[in-house]
């Protein structure tokens, strides 16, 4: 069982890529959102350009966590650069769902929960789709 956790380990994508492209994005998103409470003032295009940059900086840093969660804990098949990007991809457009809510002053922790519960649900979904493809054992 423990070699087949170091098998589905070992497919993971290099964690130094991640963690790079994690960091660029995250730096990219962080120092965005700095410059842009700084030097504008909140009419409709910064406020666009405020759920772009929070999608950046949340992706990134949500980019190493699943990196983690799937070498902690590997499934089949294992989870290739395409399965994490979407899976940080999903964190920031909960980010990006949270503050468009919360500047309606309609969020609360039950639309929250409600909402971060679609989203895994989603995710899990689609993964059960990616396990029941067929594809041919590789020799």
């Amino acid at each position: 069982m423990e070699d087949q956790a170091d098998q589905l380990r070992r497919q993971l994508p290099p964690w130094h890529g991640v963690w790079i492209t994690g960091l660029v994005l995250g730096g990219i998103g962080m120092v965005g959102l700095v410059l842009l409470f700084i030097l504008t003032v909140p009419t409709l295009g910064p406020r666009w350009l405020m759920f772009f940059l929070v999608t950046l900086a949340t992706c990134g840093f949500a980019l190493p966590v699943m990196h983690y969660l799937h070498r902690r804990f590997p499934s089949r098949p294992a989870a290739t650069g395409g399965v994490l990007v979407r899976e940080a991809i999903l964190v920031g457009a909960y980010a990006d769902v949270m503050l468009w809510l919360q500047f309606g002053r309609t969020l609360n922790f039950a639309l929250a929960a409600f909402i971060a519960v679609g989203l895994i649900a989603i995710e899990l979904l689609i993964r059960l789709r990616e396990r029941s493809t067929w594809s041919p054992p590789a020799e």
